[in-house]
């Protein structure tokens, strides 16, 4: 027993120490199943690291943690108020409200319960109107209040103040803003410069100063807590979340909050490999080497990019995420393939450099997502796909972190060797609108020129064909739907026609709605696959059938028992062709079969999607539906573990 608290007591230390670094914690988590890395599986170290995640701003990764100690714990408070307070960060206020109003009425009525089920409704009512606006603003209040009331806690008091001064109650605001300035002063004077709670501290005489209309000292506090907290990106975000809200209340411009405490940019790369030897023309010799590092660690800082979405090849890639590193930065890496086929493509290489090496330093510090599970036939589609993804993920961490999105590239600025490269993507990105800047590697190369240099934002000429022939009209990245209903092996000889009649022919009316999206479309049994044109037709469709199936009364129409589907897209690059037996559309591919391993994970009734999926609809400007973080899931048939994300309407405000 005494060896089990010596290992937890040393390894919280050690999340402790690198709570502030997400790659220290990606380390500790993914090394938990190995029996040298000091791993134990209690509950109170599956919510540090939880809370970790959420601190630097990576709740899905505290929901991923949270999930799985829930398993082993269920009913740790500890875990479950780890869990709330990850869904609301990730943006799922309306699971994180359940979650902690159940916790409410089991009677934890400690203050972290309150503060986290108050946060919320505020969120809740932030994006209402009208009188369920007022009532979610209301219920923040008098949750916090309770909290504040209980326990005296500065955090709780402050948010009692802020949401008075959001319902228009000036008075009661500027009383307890003064209360709340006056006991963070005093336990500020007492707090040694380490102090744990340092940042809230400060953040809370911020948000005090505002409230009572105190601009100066404001700006003094926060720049305080914004030095104290730089890499805290989650903790920042509901810092200035909450600032900008009181500005905006009190009439002043909200863009002065975001200077007073900048969050990084996040940053999407791409850029040349390193030559081969004997490149002719040469592109990105290694001589030039350091002068491309130190142009894009320039740029980095005087962009405050610390947040950097790129691939992983030898060149410009590994010293963008070299740069990200050395700046105490966070770095996701997109590989178009497995590990070992892309070091033999796009790292490995004779003579100087040490590019694997540097490689593997990189993929064992940072985030690593596989576009394809293997190289594809066509030459360049899993590179250009994999652009895509990298764009998508960015967005999505942008929008998490209400950040800038900017893109990076090393680029000599002429035609590339084919699809996928660095001018695909940035073609990419300019289409959709993203700020661009160049290193311009042939300047670095003679010694003349401006090292980087913006690029247009618009509509640009599609490329032209690829050197060796142009991906096949066939082939396309395609949104993929795999359904199938509940219960179906049950069905008597008596109910199969009716599913075929009523539930195949609801199916077969809402795709005559949409019929140019649907390029593939196939049915066995109860299973059902679709192939979309895009994410957006796709992610629709599956919400509209599923309410269509919750709507009908199968009871009425024949059936023992009401039906129920479940649902599962995923996104990437197919073969299109005709099934030489049927004679009709067909499609084909590994991303097929990613697909196909989803849906048997999902729950009956709900929608879920690969990260790819996730990833794709992030790039595009989709109203009516989102796609939240659910866990790390095991894929059927041993296909692997992959984040899973659950489709779901937007809220209308």
């Amino acid at each position: 027993m005494a060896d089990d608290l010596s290992a937890e007591r040393d390894l919280l230390g050690r999340i402790a120490r690198c709570r502030r670094d997400l790659a220290a914690l990606l380390f500790i988590w993914r090394q938990r199943g190995e029996l040298a890395s000091g791993w134990v599986a209690t509950p109170g170290v599956y919510a540090q690291v939880a809370r970790a995640f959420i601190e630097v701003g990576a709740p899905l990764m505290g929901l991923e943690v949270a999930a799985e100690g829930l398993e082993a714990f269920a009913d740790d408070t500890g875990l479950r108020q780890a869990r709330g307070l990850a869904l609301a960060r990730s943006g799922s206020t309306e699971e994180a409200n359940r979650a902690l109003e159940q916790l409410r009425q089991e009677g934890h009525l400690e203050v972290e319960t309150l503060g986290i089920l108050a946060r919320t409704h505020k969120d809740l009512g932030l994006d209402a109107t009208g009188t369920a606006r007022q009532g979610h603003l209301e219920a923040a209040r008098r949750l916090y209040a309770e909290a504040y009331a209980g326990s005296g806690s500065y955090w709780s008091g402050i948010n009692v103040a802020t949401l008075a001064v959001l319902l228009g109650e000036r008075e009661q605001s500027l009383e307890l803003a003064r209360r709340v300035l006056a006991a963070c002063r005093a336990e500020l004077a007492r707090a040694p410069a380490d102090h744990p709670d340092r940042y809230w501290l400060l953040a809370t005489l911020g948000e005090a100063a505002l409230a009572l209309n105190d601009w100066s000292q404001a700006e003094e506090w926060y720049r305080q807590a914004w030095e104290t907290g730089r890499q805290r990106y989650g903790d920042l975000n509901s810092t200035r979340r909450n600032a900008r809200l009181l500005a905006v209340q009190l009439g002043r411009d909200p863009g002065v909050v975001d200077a007073w405490m900048p969050l990084p940019r996040v940053v999407l790369f791409s850029g040349h490999m390193v030559d081969l030897p004997g490149r002719d023309p040469p592109r990105f010799p290694p001589a030039a080497e350091r002068a491309v590092a130190d142009a894009i660690r320039s740029w980095l800082l005087a962009n405050n990019g610390l947040i950097g979405i790129s691939s992983a090849a030898r060149g410009a890639d590994l010293l963008f995420l070299e740069a990200i590193h050395e700046l105490g930065g966070e770095a996701h890496i997109v590989l178009p393939y497995e590990i070992d086929e892309f070091v033999e493509d796009s790292v490995a290489m004779a003579g100087p450099g040490d590019w694997l090496a540097r490689f593997e330093r990189r993929v064992n510090s940072s985030r690593v997502v596989y576009a394809s599970s293997s190289r594809p036939l066509i030459d360049g589609q899993a590179h250009d796909y994999a652009n895509r993804i990298v764009q998508g993920l960015g967005q999505l961490r942008a929008r998490e972190l209400d950040t800038d999105l900017l893109a990076l590239a090393v680029w000599d600025g002429q035609p590339g060797d084919g699809h996928g490269g660095t001018e695909s993507a940035v073609r990419l990105w300019q289409r959709h609108g993203i700020a661009v800047h160049r290193v311009q590697i042939e300047a670095l190369v003679a010694g003349t020129g401006a090292p980087v240099a913006s690029m247009p934002v618009g509509p640009v000429a599609p490329l032209p064909p690829a050197a060796g022939g142009a991906t096949p009209a066939d082939d396309a990245v395609m949104s993929l739907l795999f359904g199938d209903a509940v219960g179906f092996s049950r069905l008597t000889d008596a109910e199969v026609p009716l599913f075929i009649e009523h539930c195949l022919g609801l199916v077969a009316r809402l795709i005559k709605a949409v019929p140019d999206a649907v390029a593939v479309r196939e049915t066995w049994g109860d299973g059902l696959f679709l192939a979309f044109t895009n994410q957006r037709a796709a992610g629709i469709f599956a919400l509209d059938l599923l309410d269509a199936i919750a709507a009908t009364d199968w009871q009425a129409l024949g059936f023992a028992r009401p039906l129920t589907m479940r649902l599962a897209l995923h996104a990437g690059p197919v073969h299109l062709t005709t099934d030489p037996i049927t004679g009709l559309p067909k499609c084909c591919g590994t991303h097929v079969s990613r697909a196909a391993r989803l849906e048997p994970r999902t729950p009956p009734g709900q929608v879920y999607a690969s990260e790819a999926f996730a990833a794709l609809a992030g790039m595009e400007d989709i109203a009516e539906f989102r796609c939240d973080y659910v866990k790390q899931l095991d894929w059927a048939k041993r296909y692997g573990t992959f984040p899973a994300y659950l489709v779901r309407r937007r809220r209308s405000s």
